[in-house]
């Protein structure tokens, strides 16, 4: 590694770097025996892939290139792994003829039939959600089953030594369990022959000499089987641990709900084989009111919803921004996500080098990078267009932008006309319903008669600079305190409560128009 590139690489202080030289560090800066580093990140298929999805394995790619620049010599994967041998334990209310799958609670996701009839088991048809998902987004991965990885032997080597430390793992888990629990709790849950469930009861006893499990079906029969071969199948704690060990997994994250059972999953490996991943845990996404997110409550925003307000490149600049904070994930945070996005964006290319590395859009794009030149125009100066004049489509707003700016149309301008359509979805669903305008008082009537009286002075000025200080001058002239001053422009004029600079409002708007709004609304 040349000097200057180890001097730069010293100096990275950003959360992915952090990491990256983190797990270089616990490898001693060598390649493995397998000749890779493995990230992996996990994915429970019982219902269909979410925005907490996305921001893991969004997250997860961020570290690994990380990794990939400090350390180009070292090879890398990254597989996404779901657990679809685990079993149905709830319904989802949003699958087909779902009181049809009552019988089928307790059985492994890919021993149940697909409700939407494409693919040969329940868990297919999640997994290969979940492979579209992933693969819309770009994202590089090798996809891994559970159930394969069971039935075809390659956790067989990891499941006898659980087996052979049975007594240690059991020691480990069974005072985090509830009294009840503990008294049927083991390690293994065998298959049932009878019922195809998998039993989390009726283990009778583990034989550690020739790896059978004795166990009772669901019609009370003492059976023998095989714990290897898909078979059996582990409690998930256990199986977090086993799948680290038998992977060789170097990297994973998770949410901060599950440490305590990863901080077991890291004993659990070391029991049974000495070596444990890198492990990052994130906060928690929180909604309107501070709760935390839950999927059936449905108290937070899909990814689904983000993608109809906003590019996708904003929600990962989200997920970038301080992965060890709570934060809220809740509508009103996409504006100004975008916008952010959009300024580290347009700054990009003129970064030196080494600062491009700590900028959030290297983490975002890496190589990908692609500069969008949209002028001045920010998501929110779209979001107070689209309130001022009520567009029914695009070309309205794009008739305001081409006047204000033109060499922006929608020919050259795509990321901008999309920018435009996410404006429009987000002004209708959250903006438009909210909009409540009030009357000037006689202070307020006076001053915006003022700032009208300016503004027809100036018909054909464009600088928003300007606009702004004329805006500003009239709130000091009339003894306002500023804040109050431009928050009653935009309720009088605009219906709401705040908005972007109001300057460079009246400039996209146009001074001409932003003169007709001010009789329009204070006659």
């Amino acid at each position: 590694m040349l000097n200057g590139k180890t001097s730069i690489i010293d100096n990275l202080k950003s959360w992915p770097f952090i990491e990256a030289k983190n797990l270089l560090k616990k490898i001693n800066n060598k390649i493995p025996e397998k000749g890779y580093i493995l990230f992996e990140t996990g994915y429970g298929p019982s219902g269909l892939p979410h925005i907490g999805t996305f921001g893991e394995v969004c997250r997860t790619l961020m570290v690994k290139r990380a990794f990939n620049y400090i350390a180009p010599e070292i090879p890398t994967k990254l597989i996404c792994f779901s657990d679809d041998m685990d079993a149905l334990r709830k319904i989802p209310e949003n699958i087909p003829n779902a009181e049809l799958f009552v019988d089928y609670i307790g059985k492994s996701l890919t021993d149940i039939p697909d409700p939407y009839k494409e693919f040969s088991s329940y868990g297919e048809q999640m997994n290969n959600r979940l492979k579209r998902f992933l693969d819309s987004f770009s994202f590089e991965y090798d996809f891994y089953s559970s159930t394969e990885c069971y039935k075809n032997g390659i956790f067989n080597e990891a499941l006898k030594k659980i087996a052979l430390n049975i007594d240690k793992i059991s020691d480990l888990i069974l005072p985090t369990l509830r009294d009840e629990r503990r008294k049927s709790y083991n390690p293994f849950m065998p298959i049932c022959p009878v019922s195809g469930k998998v039993l989390e009861e009726g283990v009778i006893s583990v034989n550690s000499s020739n790896f059978t499990i004795n166990f009772k079906d669901i019609n009370g029969e003492e059976r023998t089987t095989s714990i290897l071969d898909g078979n059996c199948k582990l409690q998930w704690k256990v199986d977090f641990g086993m799948r680290w060990h038998a992977l060789d997994v170097n990297y994973e994250m998770f949410g901060k709900d599950i440490i305590p059972s990863a901080e077991l999953a890291v004993k659990i490996c070391k029991i049974i084989g000495n070596k444990t991943p890198s492990n990052f845990h994130y906060e928690l996404f929180l909604d309107a009111t501070g709760q935390k997110i839950s999927k059936s409550k449905g108290n937070g925003i899909s990814l689904d919803e983000w993608l109809k307000y906003a590019p996708a490149e904003s929600l990962s600049y989200y997920m970038y921004q301080k992965p060890k904070t709570a934060k809220r994930l809740y509508f009103d945070i996409i504006p100004k996500s975008t916008d952010e996005y959009i300024k580290f964006m347009q700054n990009y290319k003129d970064l030196e080098d080494d600062k491009k590395l700590e900028s959030p859009i290297y983490h975002i794009h890496n190589d990908n990078y692609k500069f969008h030149d949209i002028g001045v125009i920010s998501f929110s100066l779209l979001l107070n267009l689209a309130s001022a004049c009520n567009p029914d489509n695009s070309d309205i707003l794009w008739g305001f932008i081409s006047k204000y700016d033109n060499n922006l149309n929608k020919e050259n301008s795509e990321f901008l006309d999309l920018l435009v359509g996410y404006a429009i979805n987000y002004y209708n669903d959250f903006i438009k319903p909210n909009k409540s305008f009030r009357k000037a008082n006689d202070d307020e009537l006076k001053a915006i008669n003022a700032l009208r009286a300016r503004l027809f002075e100036l018909r054909d000025e464009k600088d928003p600079v300007i606009l702004q200080n004329i805006t500003y001058q009239i709130g000091n002239d009339f003894n306002f305190e500023l804040r109050l001053w431009f928050q009653a422009l935009y309720q009088i004029l605009l219906g709401q409560d705040s908005g972007p600079r109001f300057g460079s409002f009246i400039s996209l708007f146009g001074v001409s128009n932003m003169i007709n709004l001010i009789d329009e609304k204070l006659n």
